[in-house]
């Protein structure tokens, strides 16, 4: 099963097998194998790479929720042998950092006191391309619209606020209500992962993998930017708000892991807290 869905997700046999560390043959046999289980193919071979057949696209789904329940079970076997993983890495879109909740963290170090806890910044598709890469256990991420098969979300109670944004001075502050074309005329200021993204630009536009550099580009008169309305309320000082339709609006917040890597007692704990719907500290 889990060859089965890496070669859904790698859209190859041979490139499954590399994820896996496996043969293709190996791949390829087990994959058969399930094939003639369920007595169906479940690609179509007919091209140079492999494509999931409609039947393949229906067995995926309950593939995935049986490897997601087997996740499950190793980690409530880990957790019933209290083997507490010694490091727990965590990476984090800054539109959530700004609200993360501290008694959070103050209740991991009490659980979990000879845990390391290991937290950077991230966005969008860097933090799935560190989980896939096994660089960090768990990502907090603003909501994407689809996700690798190899990677399992849950959605967090917090959404985070958007708004566009301009250095007081800048020419766009002084419009009452600046047009798209106003905008396209100025410098936009942009999130831009290290990872492929969707990140789509129109005309001259900066760019940075995080919010709190955008803020300060904005805050140095560089261009607009779209910010985390709650970060700029926290730390911008020179800036204020493009009366833009379509603005502010509301950001859902995923966090995500690996299916591949079973989270360990201390993540699946943190999980478990994050889905907790709390008021900011």
């Amino acid at each position: 099963m889990k060859a089965f869905v890496e070669a859904a997700a790698c859209g190859s046999f041979s490139a499954a097998a590399r994820r896996l560390g496996k043969s293709q043959s190996t791949v390829s046999i087990a994959i058969a194998n399930l094939e003639t289980d369920i007595g169906c193919a479940l690609f179509d071979r007919s091209g140079r790479q492999p494509q999931l057949n409609d039947a393949g696209r229906q067995v995926l789904v309950q593939v995935e929720a049986i490897l997601t329940a087997s996740q499950q079970l190793d980690a409530l076997a880990e957790r019933l042998a209290a083997r507490i993983e010694p490091l727990l890495s965590v990476v984090m879109t800054d539109i959530y950092s700004v609200v993360f909740h501290g008694e959070v963290m103050a209740r991991f170090a009490e659980h979990f006191p000879h845990t390391e806890l290991r937290c950077g910044p991230a966005e969008d598709a860097d933090v799935v391309d560190m989980i896939q890469k096994g660089q960090v256990h768990m990502g907090i991420l603003a909501a994407q619209p689809q996700y690798p098969a190899d990677v399992a979300t849950a959605r967090l109670p917090d959404k985070a606020g958007f708004r566009l944004y301009v250095h007081r001075d800048h020419p766009l502050a002084a419009l009452p209500h600046p047009r798209q074309s106003d905008l396209d005329n100025e410098r936009q200021l942009m999130i831009r992962t290290y990872a492929p993204g969707r990140q789509r630009s129109k005309g001259q536009a900066w760019s940075a993998p995080d919010y709190l550099t955008l803020m300060e580009f904005a805050e140095r008169g560089f261009g607009w930017a779209e910010l985390p309305t709650a970060m700029v309320q926290r730390f911008g000082q020179h800036l204020v708000e493009l009366p833009v339709a379509g603005y502010p609006r509301a950001v859902e917040i995923d966090v995500a892991w690996s299916r591949r890597t079973p989270l360990g007692p201390a993540g699946q704990w943190l999980l478990e807290q994050l889905q907790i719907r709390r008021e900011p500290a």
